[in-house]
């Protein structure tokens, strides 16, 4: 058996990707959810709801954009 086979016949670099994508997701996700209470508790409207969610959703967006670039580059 090959030292590089992980689980389910993935790679360790196989395996890295897809959990970093989809553990990345869902923590994306309930971080949208997170703002999004934070926005509707303290009654910031529709202004400071928009605010809020660039603000503090800055820093994934980033993430997402370096993705993609990568992905229309063929980086990947």
């Amino acid at each position: 058996m090959d030292n590089d086979v992980l689980i389910f016949g993935l790679t360790i670099a196989e395996f890295e990707k897809i959990s970093l994508t989809v553990c990345f997701s869902a923590l994306i996700i309930y971080m949208l959810f997170i703002i999004g209470n934070l926005a509707r508790e303290s009654k910031a409207g529709k202004y400071g709801t928009v605010w809020m969610f660039l603000a503090l959703g800055l820093g994934f967006i980033g993430f997402v954009a370096k993705a993609l670039i990568q992905k229309f580059m063929g980086i990947e």
